[in-house]
């Protein structure tokens, strides 16, 4: 009976061992080349590390796509900033003197800054506040109606058009467009609309108001010849009525509420630029002259759809 008990021990230990390991699939390490059994504590941790690792490579290789999209973006920035350049500026784009093949080039490079918009949701984002200065701009486009209403009325000899630039703030924008001419008398023109956010991407502007300012001379800049003529000048306009004065010093007002309006597209917004079509596609490009809003501060209002 002993024995017996005896040599049943030993088999009932065996037998326990066999069934365990037979639960225990084992693999050869690459590593080591030794076996691993995947249902001990070896194994577990083999495969708490094999998830860590995996894990590891997947946010590098997000971060490295992340980072090569954001170089892409500042590239194309560059290069569309360039044609800019290379096309002679928007005065030679008001003038005229743009060629057919330098608006196809900025236009393709307009498109591929498009297609790398970081901003999802540009009507409401607190980027599109601030000051912006015309770069390029469409026949449709109130920056350039500002522009040429100015530059229309001077000959191109005796001025030119200095910028264009627009201030967007609480749903209003009110576009400048300022010339000198014989660099000493500024002449400004300004436009007034109102901004509607119709969605995502989608805002309404209408005319509100233009204003034509008096002229403003700097007389340390007069040529000689002319400083006798401009101190006649001075001296009658000094002796008109005050409400006559009055009224040319906050300038010529044109009311424009229900003359026009448009709807237009924010296609890309940053920090630094703003890209806008209008309903023909047309696209105009406006590059930011103040600081930009913190990204953390409250959005603009949302719109109602």
């Amino acid at each position: 009976m002993a024995c017996s008990i005896h040599g049943l021990v030993p088999l009932s230990f065996s037998g326990l061992r066999s069934r365990r390991c037979s639960r225990s699939s084992g693999t050869i390490s690459p590593e080591s080349g030794r076996k691993i059994f995947c249902g001990g504590r070896v194994g577990r941790k083999v495969r708490e590390n094999g998830v860590c690792r995996a894990m590891v490579q997947q946010g590098v290789q997000g971060a490295s796509a992340a980072y090569a999209k954001e170089m892409e973006r500042l590239s194309a920035k560059e290069s569309l900033l360039l044609a800019f350049k290379d096309s002679g500026g928007f005065e030679a784009l008001v003038t005229g003197k743009t060629t057919e093949i330098q608006r196809i080039d900025v236009n393709e490079r307009i498109i591929g800054l498009e297609r790398l918009n970081p901003t999802p949701r540009p009507t409401t984002s607190n980027f599109l506040e601030g000051r912006w200065n015309f770069e390029w701009f469409g026949d449709g486009s109130p920056g350039l109606f500002a522009a040429r209403f100015v530059f229309q009325r001077f000959p191109t000899t005796l001025a030119n058009l200095s910028k264009v630039d627009v201030v967007i703030k609480d749903q209003y924008a009110k576009i400048t467009a300022i010339m000198r001419l014989l660099n000493s008398i500024e002449s400004k023109f300004t436009l007034s609309t109102q901004l509607s956010v119709e969605g995502p991407l989608r805002m309404k502007e209408e005319y509100v108001e233009g204003v034509l300012e008096l002229p403003k001379v700097d007389e340390a800049t007069i040529p000689e010849q002319l400083r006798g003529a401009f101190g006649q000048a001075a001296s009658t306009a000094q002796q008109l009525p005050v409400l006559i004065r009055d009224a040319m010093a906050s300038g010529l007002k044109v009311p424009l509420s229900g003359t026009f309006q448009r709807i237009f597209l924010i296609s890309y917004l940053d920090d630094e630029i703003l890209i806008i079509r209008d309903s023909a596609g047309v696209p105009e490009v406006l590059t930011r002259l103040d600081a930009p809003p913190s990204p953390l501060a409250e959005p603009m209002t949302e719109y109602e759809s």
